[in-house]
């Protein structure tokens, strides 16, 4: 088809027709697999003739492994949202390409003496995708929108430490009591009730972002969805056809939209890791979300320096419902079980492209931090297998009386992979049965959250700020983020303690403590720390690999053809 009888249909069909065109030349495409029709596809999409198609040497072609469960930013919580909102909006503050903080909407900002004020001034000529000014307010709105108890945002906590935060999450008082104000247009103030090394960073996260008031207003709980979704990032949101394709196009009224290169970013959602290194392999994607661990070292040959495989904070565990049996009440059985999987063959067999084994829940190489070691982390396998018989027999298990239990996965090629080599670990070292039940990920969430369904569940936590608070917290016994909803009284103590701490060195002290009290409860079983792994393509410049593994569209480039 054409880009000119593209455009008559679209032309001519009813606005329900014309998506369902767009779906159906979409789908079309992807069966295709070819990179010259994914760029017909965005064209398409954009209905808005061909004459206003971006060109195809500046349309990005991105590999994302699963759809986003929303791009509403206080509703979200996994990575791939967060990649894709990432380039639709944009904070008071952001990241360099190699991880470093660089303002972003704010232009400048001071923090008080005492460390509990900060002001941000915004830069000149701020506006929206739709051309409205962007105004201070519109970051107090997304704040006070992001702890409203009616918004139930996975992220609420992370502004606990304004004023008034707690109280506001609870439903005791209005949202607009919280330490946020506008005394002008260009001028954000935060008032905290305690220091936050961290607040900085935390402004970067999407959860942080501005809303616009006027798109909530119209289109309610709808609003971030094509069509309707007004950004201020260097993006906009054009399509999405989910277990397909998200397509963004180029934000016209952002503050530095002349210094963003491309035009155009597609996100091709692609499940199995093995299929996105197909698609990298036939040149239909520019940047693939991961590379899968077989054949890893022949892909490192093949590729050279388009693989990019750098440390990343995130770990990878598997986590317990600690709110009923067989789990409740019984740290035995949870230590049996973490003992028994063998991590080094894990990292070394199953994924086996750098990752670390985890014997703690803080990755090594945060700042400021050094995370305590399990106990068993010292002992040699035979001796781990051991003691976790032991352990197993005390919780009241044995050959004759197996535990049978649950396990469940999200999708993908590497997860399988695990999930099947600690199913058989488990079964050797205790005899435990354990029934594998594979979901998507969206389904898989909400079944985390459902305390009746799930037993054991796989998951992962990625550092949203470069400090051992961004995974400590996730334990807190008040936390959203808290799937295996652990409950300590000493933890949740020390973590207090840390963040009532001026002094930096005795706040990691409270930490470590906080994270080797944890460690002895067992309440997840760390499995092993990521690194980032991607493959770029040579012709992609301005990649630069850190820690957050945060890749900005905006801040990538086509070289120019020679």
């Amino acid at each position: 088809m054409s880009c000119k009888a593209a455009q008559t249909i679209a032309n001519t069909a009813t606005p329900v027709g014309r998506i369902n065109v767009v779906i159906r030349y979409a789908l079309l495409m992807i069966r295709l697999r070819s990179i010259a029709s994914c760029l017909l596809l965005f064209a398409l999409a954009s209905c808005g003739g061909a004459s206003d198609a971006p060109s195809t040497a500046s349309v990005l072609q991105r590999g994302i492994s699963s759809d986003p469960e929303t791009l509403d930013q206080h509703r979200s919580r996994s990575i791939q949202a967060a990649d894709v909102i990432r380039d639709l909006g944009e904070g008071l503050l952001g990241y360099s390409a190699t991880g470093e903080l660089v303002p972003a909407a704010a232009a400048s900002w001071e923090v008080s003496e005492d460390g509990l004020r900060y002001t941000f001034h915004l830069r000149d000529g701020l506006r929206w995708s739709n051309g409205d000014a962007l105004t201070a307010s519109h970051f107090v709105a997304g704040m006070r929108r992001l702890v409203d108890p009616s918004t139930a945002a996975f992220y609420a906590e992370m502004l606990g430490d304004l004023e008034n935060a707690a109280a506001i999450t609870s439903g005791d008082i209005p949202v607009s009591m919280l330490g946020v104000e506008a005394p002008d247009e260009r001028t954000v103030v935060l008032r905290l009730v305690q220091q936050t090394p961290y607040l900085i960073s935390l402004m970067t996260h999407p959860s942080t972002f501005p809303i616009h008031p006027g798109s909530i207003a119209e289109h309610g709980e709808s609003f971030a969805r094509p069509g309707k979704l007004v950004s201020n990032g260097a993006y906009r949101l054009e399509a999405w056809v989910p277990g397909s394709i998200i397509s963004l196009r180029r934000n016209e009224h952002y503050w530095n939209n002349a210094g963003t290169a491309i035009d155009a970013v597609n996100y091709h959602v692609i499940v199995q890791d093995s299929a996105e290194m197909n698609r990298y392999r036939a040149g239909e994607l520019h940047i693939t979300s991961t590379v899968p661990p077989d054949n890893f070292a022949q892909v490192r040959e093949e590729y050279g320096e388009q693989l990019h495989v750098a440390p990343y904070l995130g770990v990878y565990y598997y986590g317990y419902n600690l709110t009923k049996p067989p789990f409740k009440d019984n740290p035995a059985l949870r230590q049996a079980l973490s003992m028994a999987v063998d991590r080094e063959q894990l990292a070394l067999r199953v994924t086996g492209r750098g990752e670390a084994p985890a014997y703690s829940w803080v990755p090594q190489g945060v700042n400021n931090y050094e995370p305590p070691l399990s106990s068993f982390a010292a002992l040699s396998k035979d001796e781990r297998d051991r003691y976790a018989r032991r352990l197993y027999e005390e919780a009241g298990y044995s050959a004759e009386k197996p535990l049978k239990i649950e396990v469940r996965y999200n999708t993908n090629d590497t997860n399988k992979k695990i999930a099947v080599a600690i199913q058989s670990m488990w079964r050797e070292v205790l005899g435990v049965e354990a029934t594998l039940i594979n979901e998507e990920f969206q389904v898989l969430l909400a079944n985390m959250r459902d305390a009746e369904i799930t037993q054991v569940f796989r998951s992962s936590w990625m550092g949203d700020y470069n400090d051992a608070h961004t995974f400590l917290s996730v334990l807190q016994s008040n936390s959203a983020a808290n799937m295996p909803r652990y409950e300590d009284e000493e933890f949740d103590s020390l973590m207090a303690l840390a963040a009532d701490q001026l002094d930096p060195e005795q706040r990691k002290l409270y930490l470590e403590e906080a994270e080797r009290v944890m460690l002895a409860d067992y309440p997840v079983i760390p499995i092993y720390f990521f690194v980032s792994k991607h493959l770029v393509t040579p012709e992609v410049e301005g990649w630069g690999d850190n820690v957050l593994d945060y890749h900005y569209s905006q801040q990538l480039s086509f070289k120019a053809v020679q």
